[in-house]
């Protein structure tokens, strides 16, 4: 009659093991989804458990402590974007799931930042829209734009992002357009609109292909070309107007040709100081037409950095600057002096290697000494040849 007991044990065993498979294995809840406020605190209940249930919390398969808890229910305080994140609920013994919160922590969205621009007139205008702050939560925004009271449509930019165009239908109208837009999350909604007539909103992209170049035999003069913004769709009906500044790359002020020259420079130590004042001149220079200018006040051998917005002949805004190009004035080949006082001798053995060379600036004769029969400079500023210090040595003997 004992052989009935081992299979007796066998059979709970696996009984056993079927309720323990059957529990890891079960289809598991879909995790509740919850959002809350970025600084709050928040409190969550393990399911339908009793409040005196024993419960372990994990977040993100991690343990949390036990301290964070409040019978069963779990506490955080003044949350933080790391709370982020699958929170799950299990019984404490038998680490069966009862409960599972997937966490999201952000913020309401503040009033979206809009604004509508034409780049490409007559054709249309586009606009764009931004929050001041982020979310960290996702966010849903909804345009509408109207002409009067007719509803135009909005075609969403299949490459940027928060961004969508609109057709002129009506050249030259006197109807304002109005463009609103709402934005909302889980935690909160926001809105705001712009009114806005159709010429005030012409704003060019900026002119492509600046180029600079240097004048040949001109040490003032630069030759600046561009193209007009390729997507300005008719230049030809709609012309743009160009606005172009230059400055050297060494100040952080622009050179403007609006500013009269007076044409004198002042000198100090026998050096022009072309460079005081520099930093004071204003304007700009305005061109009604044309993709090329010649600047004709640069200075030799400085190099200076140019850009070129443009507009249309009669409505709207400049545009942005240009990409900025960068050029130096042509400057002459130095050439190098010699002097009829230049011996073909080398010099003795007692001259240094390491003496500096010659300059253009000539002793006085002054300062030979003439009290001694063979008196010499004791020290000369610059070097000299061999044969000029023997023909002043002579010179000085015939004195006595």
């Amino acid at each position: 009659m004992a052989a009935p007991v081992p299979w007796a044990c066998c059979a709970v065993l696996a009984a056993a093991a079927a309720v323990v498979y059957a529990q890891r294995h079960s289809p598991q809840e879909t995790p509740h989804v919850q959002y809350e406020r970025l600084g709050s605190d928040v409190t969550l209940p393990c399911g339908t458990a009793s409040w005196d249930a024993a419960v372990t919390w994990r977040v993100n398969g991690t343990d949390l402590a036990p301290d964070l808890l409040n019978g069963s229910q779990l506490v955080l305080r003044s949350l933080e974007l790391g709370h982020g994140g699958l929170y799950a609920c299990f019984h404490r013994d038998s680490w069966h799931l009862r409960h599972q919160v997937l966490l999201h922590v952000g913020l309401p969205p503040r009033e979206p930042v809009l604004s509508c621009r034409s780049n490409t007139y007559p054709k249309g205008f586009y606009c764009s829209w931004h929050l001041p702050t982020p979310t960290y939560i996702p966010n849903t925004f909804n345009v509408t734009v109207l002409h009067g009271s007719k509803i135009m449509v909005c075609e969403k930019d299949p490459a940027v992002k928060n961004r969508c165009h609109i057709r002129y239908m009506h050249l030259f109208s006197t109807v304002k357009y109005k463009v609103s837009i709402s934005v909302s999350n889980a935690l909160g909604h926001n809105a705001t609109a712009i009114t806005f007539d159709e010429f005030t909103i012409v704003k060019p992209d900026p002119p492509e292909n600046v180029v600079a170049r240097p004048v040949p035999s001109n040490p003032r003069r630069l030759e600046v070309t561009w193209q007009t913004p390729s997507t300005w769709p008719d230049p030809e009906s709609f012309p743009l107007k160009f606005f172009l500044r230059y400055r050297p790359l060494i100040l952080d002020q622009w050179q403007h040709e609006e500013v009269r020259d007076t044409g004198q420079e002042s000198h100090k130590n026998g050096c022009p100081e072309v460079w005081q004042g520099l930093s004071k001149w204003t304007g700009e220079v305005e061109l009604s037409d044309g993709t090329a200018h010649t600047i004709t006040d640069a200075y030799a051998g400085k190099e200076y950095i140019i850009q070129v917005a443009a507009k249309d002949n009669e409505i709207g805004t400049w545009s942005d600057w240009s990409v900025a190009a960068h050029a130096t004035p042509w400057t002459e080949e130095p050439r190098h002096l010699t002097t009829e006082a230049q011996a073909p001798e080398t010099t003795t053995s007692t001259t240094s290697s390491l003496a500096p060379p010659p300059t253009t600036k000539i002793c006085d004769p002054g300062e030979l000494g003439s009290g001694g029969a063979t008196s010499a400079p004791s020290f000369v500023s610059v070097p000299v040849t061999l044969a000029l210090a023997a023909a002043a040595t002579t010179a000085s003997s015939l004195l006595i």
